[in-house]
């Protein structure tokens, strides 16, 4: 090895992606030690590392070329020894010249007065602080003055962080390209405005709430159906480079706050709403009629109160069939659908505000790729049939959906594009309506997971790829990561 020119074994090392295959050539000789220390440019530190100074003195001087650099401390107790600290964040940041892209996680030892030691980080573009519980709107604000090359910043169950001089300043600067919020209680989506002309630039933007324990059940407020936030412009916002946008777990009334977003992201092309409260029919139909290019829209419903005549009103999901039909004429580039309902009784008709002719309005107009239901009573057999014709769609997800029958699989089956489909909790299809599926074609994936009339042997071999599980508690273990799951 010592006899290869360095040229060519730089770029040796440069094809290894495997950080555990990286930390074996490294021993091989001290010539790949020191190529492969330069060439590492994205490390992670763990619990299992002592933060002392020496040691991060020691890895700075090992990888002097580091770019990307996480430090996680979910799984810390105390008998891994110590965390990060003030101390440990400045002797990293000043050592550490070559970093953009920094995230702290569970930094428990970290306050504003080490955040404020980034400010040595001058390439720093990306920094990410989650469940940072010393950190501050005071060392927010340092990193908003002293790192002026920050274009994507994520705040996530960051619980002191509220004032918001940090977000006028970087609004004021312009250069923040990507701005995520999540489970930050000092700061709500009225605060998010003021980040003023810092919208013209910004391509990403998340904004969460921390999720509530009743978020299925519809609260005490009643809505107007008919509010129109998009008549008139309250609200001088350009956010005209907006491509991502999601909002989760927030009301937008009585007054109007984030809503006023949807009626002016022109360049948006994917869009998220969970349980966004007080949303009307008029907020999709201002979206559409703004963003032509929007390619994936995910709704996530709950039930909610609204007005009807004489004072009463009617408990459904945000949004009717009229958004549907404007999303339908507007958003012809329109690839992904991703609807979710929860809280709305299994037969049909519910509360649920669209109908099997609204949604297949929109299938039947846009290039559907992928479509993924959850909950969606409306859909029975007659809209599996008209699924079948659609002649884009490559995935299909369905949850929960009690009208879907064998007879539905049999027609999808007639489908040539459909590459891959999932079934969770679909109980009235059974290894008859399975056995339908491979016939025409084989899928390249199914999943059916806790189908109770499904058999594995029915199942297998109807796709290249089978996952299969029918015990829902085993399920549950898997994702939450134990032993005993499918």
């Amino acid at each position: 090895m010592e006899d290869i020119p360095e040229a060519l074994t730089t770029e040796i090392v440069k094809k290894i992606t495997s950080t555990s295959d990286l930390n074996s050539l490294s021993l091989v000789s001290k010539k790949l030690y020191k190529i492969e220390g330069n060439q590492r440019g994205a490390i992670r530190v763990g619990s299992g590392l002592c933060a002392a100074t020496e040691t991060l003195t020691s890895l700075c001087v090992r990888f002097p070329n580091l770019r990307k650099v996480e430090f996680d401390y979910s799984s810390w107790i105390p008998g891994h020894g110590n965390q990060l600290d003030n101390k440990g964040l400045f002797v990293f940041s000043s050592q550490c010249s070559s970093l953009v892209d920094l995230t702290l996680s569970f930094c428990s030892y970290i306050d504003d007065s080490g955040l404020g030691c980034l400010a040595y980080c001058k390439a720093l573009v990306s920094l990410r602080l989650i469940s940072a519980p010393q950190i501050t709107s005071i060392g927010l604000f340092s990193v908003a003055v002293g790192c002026m090359s920050l274009s994507a910043l994520h705040l996530i169950d960051c619980e002191k962080i509220g004032s918001v001089e940090w977000l006028e300043y970087l609004g004021m600067d312009g250069s923040l390209e990507e701005l995520v919020v999540k489970n930050c209680e000092g700061i709500n989506h009225h605060d998010l405005l003021k980040f003023g002309s810092g919208w013209m630039k910004l391509q990403k933007f998340e904004f969460e709430k921390k999720r509530g324990r009743f978020d299925c059940l519809p609260g005490d407020k009643v809505y107007d159906p008919l509010f129109d936030a998009h008549s008139t412009d309250i609200y001088d916002l350009c956010c005209e480079s907006l491509k991502d946008l999601r909002l989760a777990h927030i009301e937008t009334w009585p007054e109007i706050g984030l809503r006023v977003v949807l009626g002016k992201c022109k360049a948006l092309e994917n869009l998220c709403l969970q349980y966004v409260l007080a949303l009307n029919d008029n907020d999709i139909i201002a979206l559409s009629q703004s963003c032509s290019n929007l390619k994936s829209i995910s709704l996530w419903l709950n039930l909610q109160h609204y007005y009807i005549d004489d004072g009463y009103c009617e408990t459904r999901t945000s949004f009717t069939d009229n958004c549907l039909h404007a999303l339908a004429q507007n958003c012809r580039m329109l690839q992904t659908v991703d609807l979710k309902f929860i809280g709305c009784s299994s037969d049909w008709p519910s509360e649920i505000g669209f109908t099997q002719k609204g949604f297949l309005a929109l299938i039947q107009s846009c290039p559907i790729r992928v479509l993924v239901l959850n909950t969606a009573n409306f859909l029975d057999d007659e809209g599996m049939k008209a699924l079948s014709s659609s002649p884009h769609l490559e995935t299909l997800e369905l949850t929960f959906c009690p009208a879907v029958t064998d007879a539905g699989m049999r027609f999808i089956a007639r489908n040539l594009c459909l590459r891959n489909l999932t079934l969770r909790l679909c109980d009235e299809v059974t290894d008859v309506g399975v056995a339908e599926l491979g016939r025409e074609h084989k899928l390249e994936s199914l999943v059916i997971e806790y189908c109770g009339e499904i058999s594995l042997q029915a199942a297998q071999g109807v796709a290249k790829s089978v996952h299969y599980c029918s015990d829902f508690s085993a399920a549950l273990m898997k994702k939450l990561g134990l032993p005993g799951g499918c």
